[in-house]
């Protein structure tokens, strides 16, 4: 095999080496969101008016809920707004991993406090929880609008669960999820009108106010302003629609000087695509070859929601694009042997790393689909691996019993498995079949990069406790 090069090496020439050193700028980020907590624990220490008579501890506790699950539902917020100086230094896997587990808490804690303070203000005018639920929501400013931010918040988060997602097109996950930014709004007009905190301490009202604008101050920079200004200082446009198979495109969007974007083989961008059905929402698709100054590439399987309409795309189209995101690049690979494994159209993000590793690096490529017609990109696969050594190309086609991906399989196809990285995209159940194999093989963690096909991306609200990924919605 030939050395010529198809695209620009953009990892580092050596294996990098070691971990990194303690990141003093996340420790900062941390210890502010530890002292935002600490301030607002403060305020419902200073402003408590005890807990005396029938049900007062009962309210004081609900009170405490409401603050502390209200100020933990505005950091998963800030968790999404993507600051990109708190992003460099906290790692999107980081995160990812405390987004997952501050969403469920912070529901929780929203729900415990309506529950026990409509159970204390019951107790306190001794009479039922019906009669007191309902004398909420019909006397009581602003409660029936916080109860159906209450609702909407419900929903957001029963949504998230992998059972529920699974059953819903990603369009409609999509848009339960901005609920979430209703729910807020409307609690804070609930919390700031009838919050016992601010009945008589006006600094406290000032202190709350603040916390809201510096988390959707960010919200609207990061992920409104600055993907609109961006795209249309590089001018991206959809320059081309090339079909790949029957159920696959694949999208170039054109720009200029897109390397100013930084972005890599691997990484994803949210596209907005300027149509007049697609507009209005984003969607999560990776680069499917290494970028270059002037063209970038995502390649589209039909899985029936907005995907479908993407081959009707003409030439010309204005498209928005927030990124780039994700840690499923090159550079973090550990050492000079590289496994490549995708699934079906999992595939892609793996393709556009290729492009990045180095030639020095031995790489094996692992493509694993049900059917030939699921070998997506394979003229361009193949066309590498006979122009470059160091690189061998194998598909594993047939059914999960034929091709079993477990650490026996994986160690008789690459005898030095457990000695080099691995990278791999497709759906949850290869992801997770591969880590598991690693596991088994002594594999260490920092060596095991994924990219799986599911909604749990921290652009969204996804309540589940898994191993944190660079993933992206199911649509590609």
């Amino acid at each position: 095999m030939s050395s010529a090069t198809l695209a620009r090496p953009a990892a580092p020439t050596s294996a990098p080496a070691g971990r990194p050193r303690r990141n003093r700028a996340a420790d900062a980020w941390m210890a502010v969101g530890g002292l935002g907590l600490g301030l607002v624990c403060g305020i419902q220490i200073v402003t408590s008016t005890g807990t005396s008579g029938p049900g007062g501890l009962i309210t004081e506790l609900s009170r405490w809920a409401a603050m502390v699950g209200t100020y933990l539902s505005l950091v998963v917020i800030f968790l999404i707004a993507r600051v990109p100086s708190f992003e460099r230094a906290v790692g999107l896997d980081r995160m990812i991993s405390w987004h997952r587990k501050l969403g469920p808490l912070a529901l929780l804690l929203v729900a415990a406090h309506v529950v026990l303070v409509t159970v204390g203000y019951a107790a306190s005018s001794a009479t039922s929880y019906l009669a007191q639920t309902w004398s909420f929501v019909s006397t009581y400013p602003w409660l029936l609008p916080a109860m159906a931010g209450f609702v909407l918040m419900l929903v957001a988060g029963i949504t998230s669960w992998r059972v529920a997602r699974r059953r819903m097109k990603y369009e409609t996950w999509w848009v339960t999820h901005l609920y979430f930014y209703v729910a807020i709004a409307l609690a804070y007009l609930h919390q700031i009108q009838l919050g016992q905190p601010f009945a008589t301490h006006e600094w406290a009202t000032r202190i709350w106010i603040a916390l809201y604008v510096i988390t959707f101050g960010p919200l609207l920079v990061f992920r409104v302003a600055s993907p609109i200004v961006t795209s249309l200082r590089h001018n991206l446009k959809v320059h081309a629609v090339q079909r790949e198979s029957a159920d696959t495109i694949s999208i170039w969007i054109s720009g200029r000087n897109l390397q100013t974007l930084q972005a890599k083989g691997g990484q994803f961008f949210g596209w907005r695509f300027m149509t007049r059905n697609d507009w209005w929402q984003s969607h999560p698709y990776s680069l499917s070859a290494a970028p270059d100054k002037r063209y970038l590439r995502i390649t589209v399987k039909d899985l029936g929601d907005q995907s479908r309409s993407l081959a009707a795309l003409r030439p010309g189209t204005r498209v928005i694009a927030e990124g780039p995101y994700g840690t499923f690049t090159a550079d973090n690979r550990r050492t000079d042997r590289v496994v490549l494994i995708g699934g079906g159209v999992g595939i892609t993000p793996i393709r556009a790393v290729l492009d990045d590793i180095p030639k020095h690096v031995k790489v094996e490529i692992l493509f694993r689909a049900s059917r030939p017609e699921g070998l997506v990109l394979r003229k361009e696969l193949e066309a590498i691996a006979r122009s470059r050594d160091g690189i061998r190309l194998r598909y594993l086609v047939g059914s999960r019993r034929e091709y079993p991906i477990n650490a026996r399989t994986l160690t008789h196809l690459v005898p030095d498995f457990a000695q080099g990285d691995v990278y791999t995209c497709g759906p949850e159940e290869l992801i997770a079949s591969v880590r598991e194999a690693a596991r088994v093989l002594g594999m260490p963690e920092d060596r095991v990069h994924d990219d799986s096909f599911s909604f749990h991306s921290p652009d969204y609200y996804s309540f589940e406790t898994a191993v944190p990924t660079s993933s992206k919605g199911a649509s590609r």
